[in-house]
C-alpha cells in the first residue's frame, strides 16, 4: 500500500457555501462554521494516519493502491461505477478473521463520493453523489448525436456507462476481489 490518496479540494462544498453565505448575509456564524470544517478536516487528517483507521477499512484500501488510482484517475465512468458500487452495500475482507466475525465496511453516498474526489486527487463529494441517477442520461439517435460538439459527445458516451448507486459492474467486484475485498449481496 502507497500514501493516502487526498483531494485538495475536499470539503470545499461545505466550507465555499458557508463563505457565501457569511459574505452574502454578513452572518457570523458562517465563520464558525467553516472554523468547524477546518478542525474536522484536521480531525479526520489525523485519524487516517492512525493503524486502527487503516485497518479493515476500504476506504484506506481504494486510496492507497495504485493500480487501482490509475484506473480512477483516467476513466470517469470507472470512477462514477465505483461510486455507485459503494452506495447502499456493504463489503467485507476477503481474509478468515474479517469473515469469521463479519467485520462489515459500508459508507454514506456523500462518503462514497468523497472517496472517488480523494482518489482522483481533485473535487469534492458533490462531483459524484447522486451521479448514477439515470433520468439525466436519456439515449439519442444518430443524428441528435451529430449535432452535438466532440466535448458534448465524449460527456455523452461517459455518461451512458454510468450506473444507479449501488449497482456493482463485473469490473468493479472484480476488482474489488483484487484488492481484497468482496461485494456483500443484498440480504447477506
Amino acid at each position: 500500500m502507497g500514501e493516502l490518496s487526498i483531494s485538495p479540494e475536499r470539503h470545499s462544498f461545505q466550507i465555499n457555501k458557508a463563505i457565501a453565505r457569511a459574505e452574502e448575509k454578513k452572518d457570523d456564524t458562517a465563520i464558525d462554521v467553516i472554523t468547524m470544517w477546518e478542525k474536522m478536516i484536521m480531525d479526520t487528517r489525523q485519524k487516517e494516519q492512525e493503524p486502527d483507521w487503516q485497518k479493515n477499512n476500504m476506504e484506506n484500501d481504494l486510496r492507497s493502491t495504485e493500480w487501482i488510482l490509475e484506473k480512477t484517475r483516467t476513466s470517469n465512468s470507472y470512477a462514477q461505477n465505483l461510486y455507485a458500487a459503494m452506495c447502499n452495500r456493504e463489503f467485507v475482507q476477503n481474509a478468515v478473521w474479517p469473515l469469521l466475525k463479519d467485520q462489515r465496511w459500508s459508507c454514506s453516498w456523500r462518503s462514497a463520493g468523497g472517496i472517488i474526489a480523494d482518489m482522483q486527487e481533485k473535487g469534492d463529494y458533490i462531483d459524484w453523489y447522486c451521479s448514477g441517477i439515470r433520468d439525466t442520461y436519456k439515449a439519442i439517435d444518430d443524428e441528435q448525436f451529430s449535432l452535438m460538439s466532440k466535448e458534448q459527445q465524449e460527456y455523452y458516451i461517459t455518461t451512458m456507462k454510468y450506473v444507479g448507486e449501488g449497482t456493482v459492474t463485473d469490473e468493479i467486484k472484480a476488482d474489488l476481489l483484487t484488492l481484497g475485498w468482496i461485494v456483500l449481496d443484498d440480504g447477506d
